[in-house]
């Protein structure tokens, strides 16, 4: 088995072993088939390649992370995107959440506050291939009204409170995951949906950690 298939394997168990927290007992076939195909090599730091499908965070540079794949999978399957959806990603990162999302939407606008990495990520995504994302360089907690509202909103760093500028740009009936807490405190993983009348309502997933949200 090569370790791209372990990998997908870890995560469809870890799936089942959290099913009683996160309601979700496996992917969906379109998400696993999405991080089938996504190569995550492309996307780690030169040092880390050989840990490119190792089941936990790598460093990337400026303080930041590359997502442990369980949770790229996770939050992946807890927007239910549609193949027509246009999905809002803040913190572009690495880019390979970025290129999981392409897969299975229209259209993504990520969000990126650190220039050297929205360059990289920019680059690294245009080389696999990726041409229906937009890219912005800027503050995440702003979101990107310009484009709004979002079918779905996935934050990939944990915001200290739910930042009020997203859940407005969520369309009626969109899904938002969010990590939220202090850093290096407690944090969570929720689960935001807006009904069609424009009711949010909020639902914790599991504990987690992740780097900070930070503005520009």
């Amino acid at each position: 088995m090569d370790e791209r298939a372990a990998l997908l394997e870890e995560i469809a168990l870890e799936m089942r072993e959290t099913a009683r927290w996160t309601g979700r007992a496996e992917l969906s076939p379109r998400v696993m088939a999405a991080l089938a195909k996504v190569r995550r090599e492309a996307f780690v730091s030169p040092g880390t390649l050989r840990d490119a499908y190792a089941n936990r965070p790598l460093p990337i540079g400026h303080a930041q992370t590359i997502s442990q794949p369980f949770i790229v999978a996770l939050m992946t399957e807890l927007l239910d995107l549609q193949p027509d959806d246009t999905v809002l990603e803040i913190g572009t990162g690495s880019g390979y959440q970025t290129a999981v999302l392409a897969e299975l939407a229209a259209r993504v606008c990520s969000v990126e506050v650190i220039p050297a990495l929205a360059d990289r990520a920019t680059a690294v995504l245009a080389e696999q291939g990726y041409a229906n994302i937009e890219f912005r360089t800027g503050d995440g907690g702003l979101g990107w009204p310009e484009y709004a509202p979002f079918d779905a909103i996935i934050v990939t760093a944990a915001a200290t409170e739910m930042p009020p500028a997203l859940v407005e740009q969520l369309r009626p009936g969109g899904r938002m995951v969010i990590p939220v807490g202090p850093h290096h405190g407690e944090q969570e993983l929720f689960l935001i949906t807006k009904d069609a009348a424009g009711t949010v309502s909020t639902r914790s997933i599991l504990p987690v950690a992740f780097v900070p949200l930070t503005g520009g």
